[in-house]
């Protein structure tokens, strides 16, 4: 079985370029050079993410919790304890949906929360056909075309999220979760009852949570960074140590040294090059710092 560092050092990452990009969108490209088992933790992120298995034979088997998926899947926000396995030649093109954005585009964000579910269950049979376009194309320029052509129609036909709602996520993330819901609501004109039913109905989340998973994320790459855990806890406005700790289990099911070794947070700085809240210097795979 593949070693956390060489995993990474197996796959060949492609990024898309300007003329393809679409607000509220990230996509990235892995393409694993051999067959090889592999067994890694997958550590949630402030996003819808859409894991589209090209793979040749079985692909990916995601648990989460003990309920297992295989071949392509949708994964909530706060999908807890999530592995992904499998023995394969591994392609897979991953989405990253902006909150905001997937409620259009999948039309059921809510529903999502906490769960990994099948792509067919969110988009039925044209998941089966985007699939079937996908593995078709002769480049990883082409996939992207056609993943952004698929989407653009619904990221841009439904007005699915309030201004207010857009508003107070994107303060969430540029302030990396250190937010009050008062606050949010103030700067919104609504009451925090409001604001609290809106955002929970809207993005499948409640602000407080979602600021939690947004300090959470920005903790968790300054982990993989090499950073030490005290300096971690007080960067990201935690209280303590064991705050971190708490707080870092509950949302990947590690500790804190877990995360900071997760070869899925590795990889990030080259498949998305500006995380939410500006860049932090961290190590490649190999241990040098990018």
């Amino acid at each position: 079985m593949l070693s956390p560092v060489g995993i990474w050092s197996e796959v060949e990452v492609a990024v898309p370029g300007p003329a393809v990009r679409l607000p509220g969108v990230s996509m990235a490209g892995f393409s694993q050079r051999g067959t090889a088992s592999w067994d890694i933790d997958m550590v949630a992120h402030p996003s819808v993410t859409l894991l589209l298995d090209l793979s040749e034979g079985d692909g990916a088997i995601y648990d989460n919790r003990g309920r297992r998926r295989q071949g392509s899947v949708a994964i909530g926000l706060l999908p807890g304890d999530l592995r992904a396995a499998g023995w394969a030649r591994v392609e897979c093109l991953q989405i990253r949906l902006e909150p905001t954005r997937a409620a259009a585009v999948l039309g059921v964000s809510a529903d999502l929360s906490g769960e990994v579910v099948s792509m067919h269950d969110v988009w039925g049979r044209g998941s089966g056909r985007l699939e079937d376009m996908l593995r078709a194309a002769g480049s990883w320029d082409q996939r992207f075309r056609i993943a952004a052509e698929t989407l653009a129609p619904r990221l841009f036909d439904r007005a699915a999220v309030d201004p207010e709602v857009v508003h107070a996520w994107r303060r969430t993330l540029t302030s990396r979760g250190r937010v009050r819901v008062d606050g949010l609501a103030d700067t919104v004109g609504w009451s925090r009852k409001r604001l609290w039913s809106r955002f929970r109905a809207q993005l499948g989340i409640t602000p407080k949570r979602a600021a939690r998973l947004v300090r959470f994320d920005h903790a968790a790459h300054l982990l993989a960074a090499g950073h030490d855990v005290a300096r971690v806890a007080s960067e990201s406005g935690y209280v303590d140590q064991s705050h971190l700790h708490r707080e870092v289990k509950e949302f990947a099911g590690l500790t804190p040294t877990g995360v900071a070794a997760a070869p899925w947070l590795a990889i990030d700085d080259l498949a998305w090059p500006a995380p939410p809240g500006g860049a932090i210097s961290r190590r490649s795979p190999g241990g040098r710092r990018s």
